[in-house]
């Protein structure tokens, strides 16, 4: 990974954020345009928006891109070789379907393997953090927890003082991150796009990051796949 690479990808996220900021308009009135997954989950014509702007702003910013999307309906290479673009377009659905701000976009730039940048951004609540940013650390006691729910899951929640679920994967990792709340534990697991971007920049801010119960070293997650994590400011 060069500085120049680390660069090129902390431009090109700077300039997504800007383009998510420029749909809000368009995303507001998509919101009732609901349909459910396979899988039970929500997604909208607003994620579906998202989603294929940020793929064609970044093939772009990027050569040979390989992308990967939770709205695709394809398969993914496992070990995609050059750029990589791992994009949550909206991750809390069920928050922004139900007019909630806390839901979030999370996007991560990989190239042959290595890291060079990650954003999660909260459009709704005016906040982002990108790779190299400096920030101010709260102190909380709160864990906050995912929502899928679990005989685990619940018996944690059983056993902390302090605890929120706030339906949103990337909402989630951005408190832990600066610390507004402590703690952030999914035991149920979650797929790498609702996770990387989060991951890495926890990582970044000095955060105590596991995935599946070992210590994350900032690989790349393979696709398709659900990951448990626990990450501790």
């Amino acid at each position: 990974m060069t500085h120049t690479d680390s660069a090129q990808a902390r431009s090109a996220l700077e300039g997504a954020h800007d383009l998510i900021l420029s749909l809000m308009p368009q995303l507001d009135q998509l919101r009732s345009q609901v349909t459910i997954k396979g899988d039970d989950t929500p997604v909208t014509a607003a994620d579906r928006l998202v989603q294929s702007e940020l793929e064609s702003y970044l093939r772009t910013q990027f050569t040979d891109l390989t992308f990967v999307g939770e709205e695709d309906e394809a398969g993914w290479d496992q070990e995609p070789a050059g750029w990589v673009a791992v994009v949550d377009p909206i991750d809390g659905t069920e928050n922004f379907a139900s007019s909630l701000p806390e839901w979030g976009t999370a996007v991560s730039i990989f190239t042959d393997g290595d890291h060079a940048a990650s954003m999660i951004t909260l459009p709704e609540l005016g906040r982002k953090i990108i790779s190299g940013d400096e920030l101010r650390y709260g102190n909380s006691r709160i864990t906050a927890f995912s929502s899928g729910i679990s005989e685990e899951l619940v018996q944690q929640i059983a056993e902390t003082p302090q605890s929120r679920l706030f339906g949103a994967a990337v909402y989630n990792l951005y408190n832990v991150i600066i610390g507004r709340v402590r703690r952030f534990v999914n035991p149920v697991g979650a797929y790498s796009w609702d996770l990387l971007a989060g991951l890495q920049l926890a990582l970044e801010h000095g955060c105590s990051v596991t995935v599946d119960g070992a210590p994350y070293s900032g690989h790349y997650l393979e696709p398709g796949i659900t990951y448990r994590v626990d990450i501790t400011r």
